[in-house]
Formats: C-alpha cells, structure tokens, sequence
C-alpha cells in the first residue's frame, strides 16, 4: 500500500509540476509532460489524475475542437471516479466533487468558443449549481466570477 500511495504522491506532483509550467506560460512544455503522463496513466489510471491532468490539458491546446475533447475527457474520469465500476476513494471523490463547477465551466467556455450558445448554456447552468457547494472566498468566489462573466458573454452573444 504504501508503494501505491507514493506512486499516486509522484504523478500527483508531476502534475502539479506540469501545471505551473503552463501557469507561467510555457504552453508547449506542459502540453508535452500532459502528453506523457496520459499516456503512462492510460485508460485504467486513477480518475482524479486523469480528470485533473485533462482538466488542465485542455488549456494548452490550441484548437477549441482539441479542448472540449480534453474537458470532456476530464468530466468522463470524474464520472467514473464518482460512480463507476471502480469507485475512486472517498477523498478523491470529493475533490472531483469540488472540480465539477469548474469542469462545467471549461465546457460552457468551449462550446461558446464553437458557437454552441444552447450547450454552452447548459454547462454554465450546471456549474452554477454546483458552485454553490463551493465555499466562500478564495477558489469559491473565483469560479463564481467567472461563472458571473460567462454568463455576461453568453446574455452579449445573443
């Protein structure tokens, strides 16, 4: 057990890693250690990686069709996490629990990017409500800035 816990510690930070990179501009570099931590993680992988890891995946990509692939790939590991045949640990249920609002976001954001205004919709209207879980301040009150920003671009675009 403890190997298995020191392996998921080291691709947790590995992602953690990928993601300042990306967070401080390098685009490309992240985008290839993202590559290659799917493709060690695989189909099988643990599901909070795999949605965190093509969470942030989506937002190195330069084709809006290739980042709602990503954001959907990422909803699909925390569906699977949250109730699937192999349920993730409660821990990492939560924290899927607590990404969903954002995950909904990415997706309301890439199918506006499409022009899929309906669609879009539809995610920011789940990811409102699933903000409301989220606590106040700090991450709680980014999201539902953004969420507030969305939906503003969304009322413009009609």
């Amino acid at each position: 057990m403890v190997d298995q816990q020191s392996s998921t510690d080291a691709v947790g930070t590995r992602i953690g890693q990928a993601v300042m990179l990306l967070h401080g501009g390098d685009r490309e570099e992240a985008r290839n250690r993202f590559a290659a931590l799917w493709s060690e993680l695989g189909e099988d992988g643990d599901a909070l990686h795999r949605c965190t890891l093509a969470h942030y995946m989506a937002d190195t990509q330069d084709d809006p069709g290739d980042e709602l692939a990503w954001d959907l790939r990422a909803l699909d590991a925390a569906a699977e996490g949250m109730t699937g045949e192999r349920p993730a640990p409660r821990q990492d249920m939560l924290a899927m629990h607590a990404f969903s609002p954002a995950l909904h976001l990415s997706l309301a954001a890439d199918y506006l990017k499409l022009r899929r205004p309906g669609v879009a919709r539809h995610h920011l209207d789940r990811a409102r409500k699933a903000a409301d879980a989220l606590p106040d301040g700090g991450r709680g009150s980014g999201v539902r800035t953004a969420i507030d920003r969305l939906e503003a671009r969304l009322g413009r675009d009609r």
